[in-house]
């Protein structure tokens, strides 16, 4: 099979879909890899870094997805690449089709069959290739949310970890997953007094046993985070819906029962967002202000640190390239009922029954496309 990794092209996107590994593992099964040049200079790896993989450098992405079997990528397809894709052509990448009717669309008429890493499962009832990520987000949004406290950036001037005789700040997060785990470790590090909701008692008694005291526990309701939200100083949304838009738990009105400069950090963007006024920020322009409360919803967080999380997803994301490389799409999936669950879009139609509920559109099971 060919495959072609692009240079991703969303604004501060600085992770490339696949390693010099990735690369090596493919030549090493028998494939050709095309790799755009520079593609990997974000994440630190050069095109005689690929080369030395195996790789063959190439000079435009069109000319990757015009020659390529299957496009390996990070973020979903920008409206340039979406008119690139082919039917027939196999799109392996994070998608979040749910609040993104557009990209949606293109996908449907390109006739190409996309499998999403964010909603390709494990027997553990996982979501592998979204982890990785989902670690490295919530390890930053503490960072991030005390640098969006800070006075010169519009916050309410809290340290974190207070000092002595200097109370802590309050930071509720909301979700006890994989990124409310990771946000949490961070958090009570930077010293900071931390509350976690969920609505799993398991999970809870589960984050009550390794953080041994250090955090509160709550189960989450609207009325537990209204209570919450008058002295928080910091609130993460971390909750996911596979494949699903994300639940809006902080209306606008309850912003007005913030303290003025208190922080919102959604981690849940991707998916649409975890707050009423959530809206897609970047890197280079991450926060916004509504209502006196600062907004931090920055679409692509891991981008942020290119090289850990370029290295974190490529080793999630390689057995299954491989997969799909050396057996073909369809073959992979039927063997393997986990990587069918990330095929989002075949032929022309959606494959995920939570995206058509998101979108209202007609969706057809996946095995039913492993059979057209």
């Amino acid at each position: 099979m060919k495959i072609g990794c692009p240079k991703e092209i969303k604004p501060q996107e600085f992770r490339v879909g696949m390693t010099p590994d990735a690369a090596r593992e493919a030549v090493a099964h028998g494939h050709e890899v095309m790799v755009e040049t520079k593609a990997g200079m974000g994440a630190g790896f050069s095109d005689a870094d690929y080369a030395a993989a195996g790789a063959k450098i190439v000079d435009t992405a069109e000319e990757v997805f015009a020659k390529a079997d299957m496009i390996v990528k990070v973020k979903e397809p920008q409206t340039v690449e979406r008119k690139r894709l082919r039917e027939g052509q196999v799109l392996f990448t994070y998608l979040h089709l749910a609040p993104d009717p557009e990209q949606t669309q293109d996908l449907l008429a390109s006739g190409a069959t996309c499998i999403a890493y964010e909603t390709v499962t494990d027997n553990r009832g996982g979501l592998p290739l979204l982890a990785p990520m989902s670690e490295v987000a919530g390890r930053l949004a503490p960072q991030v949310g005390a640098w969006t406290l800070q006075k010169a950036n519009g916050g309410s001037g809290v340290l974190l970890g207070g000092v002595p005789g200097v109370a802590p700040a309050n930071v509720v997060i909301i979700g006890g997953g994989v990124v409310g785990t990771a946000a949490a470790r961070v958090a009570v590090g930077m010293g900071a007094r931390v509350t976690v909701l969920d609505r799993s008692v398991p999970r809870l008694s589960y984050l009550d046993d390794i953080f041994h005291g250090k955090l509160v526990t709550q189960f989450s309701s609207a009325g537990a985070l209204a209570e919450l939200l008058p002295s928080a100083d910091m609130v993460i949304g971390a909750v996911l819906i596979p494949g699903a838009a994300a639940p809006k738990l902080v209306s606008r009105a309850q912003l007005k029962q913030m303290k003025p400069g208190s922080a919102l950090v959604d981690v849940a963007i991707d998916q649409g967002g975890c707050f009423e006024t959530s809206r897609a920020t970047t890197h280079q322009d991450p926060i916004y202000e509504v209502d006196g409360v600062m907004h931090y919803c920055v679409a692509n967080m891991p981008g942020a640190v290119a090289r850990t999380s370029t290295q974190a997803l490529g080793n999630a994301t390689m057995p299954f390239m491989l997969a799909l490389a050396d057996k073909g799409w369809k073959k992979a999936c039927a063997e393997d009922r986990h990587l069918l669950n990330g095929l989002n879009v075949h032929a022309g139609q959606l494959t995920y029954a939570a995206v058509g509920e998101a979108l209202g559109l007609p969706a057809i099971p996946a095995t039913m496309a492993l059979a057209s």
